[in-house]
């Protein structure tokens, strides 16, 4: 049985770990508020961005001749996964659920033939994959979860995205990311990207007021194919900054619940070692008593 010592020394270092864990709750909540602000910020910009694009492909036929972000290469061989995870743990299965995500549509790809090539944004996912899947490794870009976060970080992967494209290093492009959906749901999904189709572009904000005007016949200056130039990597841009920003909410929020359950379990195992160190205590007084008793008798 450990001695009193023992106890008390766990004691004080679960008690250490409770005050870490509970500051880094505070923390996490304190960049949740900024995060999911910037995020929902972002949102109006971006599906405004994706309605316009919508309406622009109702109007035309997608062929050999349309935008590559449009109608990609024409094949089905090459996919790439830009897989957004963030570059710190102790989130619980933020990280964790994510990748899981990403490897089964690794293996379902393989499964079928598929060359798969990757992009990771963030230092665990780019860990976690690394082991079994290194040769696909592309890019690796720092996490989301940072107070600087611009639409630039953005920018950079979609602008590398579209220099492969541009040389026909891939067929298929998907992104997965952990979609924030409350501060205790962040769901990981996969979206295709390239290429991109109508049902990914039209916006489904059924409950906005323009609604009545969404089957109305528009007439745009210049031509589609010419507007769609100048939009389609604007979009792919802003639906990447999108993701980040998702994921960076995500990742605060997944924090903030994994540290609040730590600093609660941290409590519970404080009493549970208290109510063990009473015990031993009282018992070691019992035996003092005894002895002291005993040795008295025996004069």
């Amino acid at each position: 049985m450990p001695s009193l010592k023992d106890f008390r020394d766990r004691i004080a270092s679960v008690k250490s770990t409770k005050k870490i864990t509970s500051a880094m709750k505070l923390v996490a909540a304190s960049k949740l508020k900024k995060a999911q602000a910037q995020a929902e910020a972002a949102q109006p910009y971006a599906k405004r961005m994706n309605q316009i694009v919508g309406r622009l492909l109702k109007g035309m036929k997608v062929d050999e001749g349309s935008p590559k972000l449009l109608a990609g290469t024409g094949k089905d061989n090459i996919h790439l996964l830009i897989v957004v995870t963030s570059d710190r743990g102790l989130a619980g299965g933020f990280n964790a659920n994510l990748v899981r995500t990403a490897r089964q549509t690794i293996r379902d790809l393989e499964a079928r033939g598929k060359i798969v090539k990757l992009i990771c944004i963030g230092r665990k996912g780019r860990d976690l994959l690394k082991g079994t899947h290194e040769h696909a490794m592309v890019e690796y870009f720092e996490g989301p979860g940072r107070s600087d976060l611009s639409f630039r970080d953005a920018d950079k992967v979609a602008k590398l995205v579209m220099e492969m494209l541009r040389k026909d290093e891939f067929d298929v492009c998907r992104l997965i990311y952990n979609k924030f959906n409350s501060v205790i749901a962040q769901v990981p999904t996969t979206r295709q990207m390239i290429p991109l189709t109508v049902d990914e572009a039209a916006n489904d904000d059924a409950d906005s007021a323009e609604d009545d005007a969404k089957h109305a016949i528009y007439e745009f200056e210049p031509r589609e194919e010419e507007l769609l130039d100048d939009l389609l990597p604007k979009n792919f841009s802003t639906q990447i900054y999108g993701a980040l920003l998702d994921s960076s909410a995500g990742e605060q929020a997944a924090r903030m619940t994994a540290m609040d359950n730590a600093t609660r379990n941290a409590g519970d195992r404080i009493n549970q070692l208290t109510l063990q160190y009473n015990r031993a205590r009282q018992a070691a007084i019992t035996t003092e008593l005894i002895e002291i008793i005993s040795g008295a008798e025996a004069l």
